[in-house]
Order: C-alpha cells, then structure tokens, then sequence
C-alpha cells in the first residue's frame, strides 16, 4: 500500500468478480478516474496476483465458484502480506446477515448491485483515503518512538556526565586537601632529621666516650646504617609525591575534559 498519495499517484486496484461484464464495467469506471485496474475472475487467481504484488484496494464479489468472496477475504487477512489490503465487498447479496458476515471476515465496506458509479468511487477514494491517513499515523507513531527512544538515552548520557562531573569535582577537592599538607611535611621532614643527626654527631664530637648503657644503644641501633635508611626513605618520599601529584594532575584534567563536553551538549541542546 502507497504510503504518499502524490498528485500523480496512480492506486493500483484489484477487481474480482466471475462475471466479464462487471469486469469491464468496473475496470472502465475505474480507469477513467486515474486507477491502475488489475482484474480477476476468479478468488483463487485473485489471492496469487495479491500475493504476487499486492495491490491498493480490492473490489471483491461474494458468489463465485470454487472459493466464494468470504472465504478469499479470510484467506487474504490471514496472510501477513496482504491483511492491510483494504477490500470492498461489492455484491448482489443486500441481507443484513450477508452484510454482517463480510464486515466479520475483515471488509472494509460493502456495496450492494446494482450500483451507482458515483457511490462506488466515492466508497474507493474514502477506503484510500482512510488508509493513507492510517500509515501516517504508523509512521509518526515510529517517528515518536525513535525520538522518545533517542531522547531517553540523552537523558542518561547526560546524568553519567553529571556523575564525572561531580566525581571529578570530589577528586579534585580530595587531592587539593591532601596535596599541601603532604608537600608542606615533605619539605619540612628533612630539614628536621639533618638537624637530628647533626645534633648526634656534635654529641658524639663533644663526648667522644659515652657511658656504657649509651655505647650499648649506639652500638644496637647502628646510627650510620639509619642514616643511610633515612636518606633512601627521603628519596623515596619525594619520588612517591611527586608520582601523587601526577596522577592528581591527571584526574583534574580527565574531569575537565568531561565537564568542559557536558557544557558543550548542554548548549547544543538549547540551540
């Protein structure tokens, strides 16, 4: 079924009836009004040529031989090509029942012989009418989803990126906090243990012979190994602080990055 009814659109239409003359008639009538006409006289020729390529709208007569209209239009609607075809039921048959019983087997309408020609093409240009209208409708229904579902993914792109945003915020605090004591007591570390083991070394100048119990502790703790153990602990220190203040580096930037590309979709989401 033609989604877009161009100016220049010709709807095709499938005429089904066993009888030649209603043939004629209807596919005349029909042709004259700017329809592609397809005709069958029989249902079973009418269900392959449908399924072959279906067409717009189906013209379709009740009494036939060998399979009837009811029975071509259930066979028709239970197919997945061809249920959204429209059909008009067109049909000697003017009992309520019979009416009944092709609206119940999926008819779209039904006109009753001997007809108008008027009627009949104001019935098809209402049918194609009605199903343009409902494929626009499918269509914007999808378009709808597609946005909905694009706008939902928006929405949680952009709370993560509030989430780094204020992630990196927190880090950003958490390694200022951190950042100055650690290098204030690193610089000042050093200077206090020079100042330690000059003060050792006058002791050990002035009074060149300790007392027993103090040559016992000198000797147990080794002064020269802890000095030395002292100096690689320095150095490892500021290498450690200085890694720290790397990685510090890094996070803010990592978090820059990520608040500084949330303000940017923000504002192409106002433009």
């Amino acid at each position: 079924m033609n989604s877009k009814p161009a100016k220049n659109y010709q709807a095709n239409i499938l005429v089904v009836d066993d009888m030649p003359d209603n043939l004629r008639l209807l596919s005349a009538l029909l042709s004259e009004q700017g329809y592609k006409v397809r005709k069958s006289l029989n249902a079973q020729m009418a269900i392959t040529a449908c399924e072959t390529t279906p067409p717009d709208l189906i013209l379709l007569d009740i009494n036939m031989p060998d399979m009837n209209g009811y029975e071509a239009c259930h066979h028709l609607k239970s197919s997945d090509r061809t249920r959204e075809i429209p059909i008009i039921f067109i049909s000697a048959l003017d009992d309520i029942v019979d009416k009944a019983k092709a609206f119940d087997v999926g008819g779209a309408d039904y006109i009753t012989k001997p007809f108008q020609e008027a009627e009949v093409v104001l019935r098809i240009k209402n049918q194609l009418k009605l199903c343009w209208l409902e494929n626009q409708l499918e269509e914007k229904n999808l378009l709808l989803a597609q946005t909905t579902q694009e706008l939902q993914q928006a929405q949680i792109q952009i709370a993560q990126n509030q989430k780094i945003a204020a992630l990196g915020k927190l880090v950003s605090e958490i390694a200022d906090d951190l950042k100055d004591p650690i290098y204030r007591q690193i610089d000042s570390l050093p200077q206090y243990l020079e100042d330690l083991l000059y003060l050792i070394a006058v002791y050990q100048k002035e009074y060149p012979h300790p007392s027993p119990q103090v040559q016992s502790i000198v000797e147990k703790l080794n002064l020269d190994s802890i000095e030395q153990d002292i100096h690689n602990m320095m150095a490892a220190m500021h290498k450690d602080s200085d890694r720290f203040q790397q990685i510090s580096l890094a996070l803010s930037n990592f978090f820059e990055l990520g608040e500084s590309k949330l303000s940017n979709e923000k504002q192409i989401t106002w433009l």
